[in-house]
């Protein structure tokens, strides 16, 4: 097979399409013949050399993927040769052929296309995993999404959206934000020309967010606190604006607030399984009734992937950029 690998880190150029040896399937994997990946930050990450993958993953980048089974490893059940699925990796999504341990897959959606369901696994299993079932997002409360327009914060908005939440977000322009609108958003904030602690304190009448999905980290921190409502929730789920921030532990105190701080590539593997089993159960639903729906950029060819990277690096993307791989 072929697969994008990593010679060298650096930037996008370090991206190379190559041979790679053939994966085997496990026990309790399945080999997926790859039709699609999709480009996630983290994968940007590996690349510079600072987000290896976990002990016995695939080397390749690419956190998911949609294919068709091709071979199916000893005690798995439920699953066959030439199902089409999309699933969630710690790795080798960028790759013609990966091996997936089986309680990682999902079925492809009813009504989604296969290369399409490459854009599901891993936002669905984000959002579904911190909002919910960590954060307790429930109807009527107010949710607060740093990135709005991106793959994690599209997909958030529509979720929140559809179990009767309030939604407000951060987003880079008026474009964006218009995109986060037309997905259901109700509050919009500009972080670029506006504070989004000040605004949300004016549109909630100074409640302020129950919950907040926060990308950014250390720089947002102190914010994020002063944002949060009384027995708010703050999830931290990226690191993009640093690692080492001062919290305002008296702050936090009279809210009653927590904070979370998680990652879903590193889990064991009966952690992802509970995750991945929630979202069929729970987000398979909506997305088959058409009330969430993956939200895709562009689709490029992944011995293209160092132009993807370019795209999510800059920023010129709302939701998610696929990356298709090459037949054989």
């Amino acid at each position: 097979m072929h697969a994008i690998t990593i010679p060298e880190p650096g930037g996008p150029e370090a991206l190379v399409w190559a041979e790679a040896p053939d994966p085997e399937p496990g026990s309790g994997e399945v080999l997926v013949e790859v039709a699609a990946s999709a480009v996630n930050r983290a994968d940007l990450l590996q690349r510079q050399g600072f987000y290896d993958p976990p002990p016995g993953a695939s080397p390749y980048p690419g956190l998911e993927c949609s294919g068709r089974i091709v071979a199916i490893g000893d005690g798995v059940s439920g699953w066959s040769v030439g199902d089409e699925v999309c699933a969630l990796l710690s790795g080798g999504g960028y790759a013609q052929t990966v091996a997936v341990p089986a309680g990682q897959l999902l079925p492809v959606p009813k009504g989604v296309d296969l290369i399409t369901a490459a854009a599901l696994p891993e936002v669905t299993c984000t959002v579904w995993s911190n909002v919910f079932m960590v954060a307790h997002l429930r109807p009527g409360e107010t949710l607060l999404v740093h990135g709005g327009a991106s793959g994690i914060g599209t997909m958030a908005i529509q979720l929140a959206k559809a179990v009767g939440a309030r939604v407000a977000v951060t987003a880079g322009g008026p474009d964006k934000l218009a995109r986060c609108a037309e997905l259901g958003a109700d509050i919009l904030i500009d972080y670029r020309e506006q504070d989004f602690v000040e605004e949300l304190r004016k549109t909630t009448d100074g409640t302020g967010a129950d919950v907040i999905l926060d990308i950014i980290g250390a720089k947002y921190l102190d914010r994020n606190v002063r944002a949060l409502a009384v027995n708010g929730r703050l999830a931290v789920i990226g690191l993009q604006g640093g690692v080492k921030g001062e919290l305002n532990l008296g702050a936090l105190l009279g809210k009653r607030g927590a904070v979370t701080a998680t990652s879903l590539r590193g889990r064991p593997l009966h952690e992802k399984a509970a995750i991945v089993a929630a979202v069929r159960e729970h987000v398979w639903p909506l997305v088959e009734a058409g009330a969430v729906k993956p939200v895709v950029d562009r689709v490029l060819p992944m011995p293209e992937a160092a132009e993807a990277h370019r795209i999510l690096e800059s920023g010129a993307h709302v939701g998610k950029v696929l990356l298709v791989a090459p037949a054989g």
